[in-house]
């Protein structure tokens, strides 16, 4: 197992997640909990001492389930993660009551490491709100050691994460981030890792596999990476392209059965680094893939001068694009969620004004239409 070390600490560099356990009748709160024991123990054996989990994982059950099961373990053979759920605007006054029923759920004293969780649009205000008093109280739970290492993990855009570290990145020391090779560009993942490490934070890794898209490859692309490394599954690509990133330390598996751990694990048995004419095959695979359902924006802004509700339009169609190659998913309704009804795609008038001047003559006012019909049919 590779280990990496962080404060004076020495971290499996594969971390188990606990968002995608396995379940009974295909039921999310349903938990299999032999066969999370039987994961566990496979981990614990194979030298992965980092476990994260959080407050509304398989239906608030994983907290409970993961703890009863690293309570078998003595306490200083594992790290824990856990999170303040802050997805949700109605926990924001909550955090002393839920911290301390996590605790209780977890079954321990403290918790190695805790993250502010899912910093994004809707969010953002709220956790810069000091009414709240949320990174206040986890500074003080860190104080008293019931907190031994403060960080957050961001699901909204570059600019919501620098706002966020703008006013509390004194305090971070770790942040989680979606990484992987598919949105090293789509998402900007490379922005993000480069931000944190102007600032010195070091980046734990979530969604590797995005959800499992990336061992999915069609016949061409598998073909493209066989030619490079015939032996090398789809999963190995993925986990080797985060091993070639400074500045990872962890990377957690979203294994959802003993077998996927068990390829997880034997891929970090090993540090390969790709190089960077493997990078740049793999960037090229994913710009093909994205480029098949997304509109090649290129964010120059010359649509924002011009358009009369004063949209952020490069904005929008970057999650037009996400939504689309996603087939839907969670992330466009999420961030658009916390959007005023003046800056949502259904604002737009279709006055044209920004296919006008867009470079790529794009027809901006059809995909607004399209991605609001899409939301509202969700």
């Amino acid at each position: 197992m590779i280990y990496r070390d962080f404060a004076g600490k020495r971290l499996s560099m594969l971390g188990m997640g606990t968002m995608r356990l396995p379940v009974i009748d295909n039921t999310p709160a349903k938990l299999d909990e032999p066969a999370v024991a039987q994961m566990v123990a496979y981990a614990m054996e194979q030298g992965i001492n980092y476990y994260d989990t959080a407050w509304g994982y398989h239906g608030g059950n994983a907290e409970t389930v993961i703890g009863r099961q690293l309570a078998a373990y003595p306490r200083e053979s594992f790290y824990l993660a856990d999170k303040f759920p802050g997805y949700d605007l109605a926990n924001m006054d909550k955090v002393e009551q839920i911290f301390e029923k996590q605790l209780e759920k977890c079954q321990t004293g403290y918790f190695d490491f805790y993250l502010i969780h899912n910093v994004f649009e809707l969010n953002i205000d709220d956790y810069l709100d000091p009414r709240h008093g949320i990174v206040d109280y986890l500074r003080k739970q860190r104080d008293a050691g019931r907190i031994r290492h403060l960080g957050c993990s961001i699901h909204g855009s570059l600019a919501v994460m620098q706002r966020f570290l703008d006013a509390y990145g004194e305090y971070m020391e770790f942040a989680q981030l979606q990484l992987n090779w598919l949105d090293w560009e789509f998402q900007d993942s490379r922005g993000k890792v480069e931000a944190l490490r102007r600032r010195g934070i070091p980046v734990w890794v979530m969604e590797p596999l995005r959800g499992g898209r990336l061992v999915k490859l069609d016949e061409r692309q598998r073909a493209r990476l066989s030619a490079l490394r015939p032996a090398w599954t789809a999963a190995e690509w993925a986990f080797r392209f985060l091993q070639s990133i400074d500045g990872v330390a962890v990377i957690l598996t979203g294994a959802s059965d003993l077998t996927q751990l068990q390829e997880n694990v034997r891929i970090m048995q090993t540090d390969e680094p790709l190089t960077e004419a493997e990078i740049a095959e793999l960037t090229a695979i994913a710009r093909q893939m994205t480029a098949q359902k997304s509109l090649p924006c290129t964010a120059c802004g010359y649509c924002l001068d011009h358009c009369p509700r004063q949209l952020n339009i490069p904005e929008l169609l970057r999650l037009y694009n996400e939504h689309n190659f996603s087939g839907g998913g969670f992330l466009a309704p999420m961030v658009l969620g916390g959007y005023t009804e003046e800056q949502k795609p259904a604002a737009c008038v279709g006055c044209g004004s920004c296919s006008a001047v867009c470079p790529q003559q794009l027809d901006i006012a059809a995909a607004l239409a399209d991605l609001d019909r899409q939301l509202q049919k969700k």
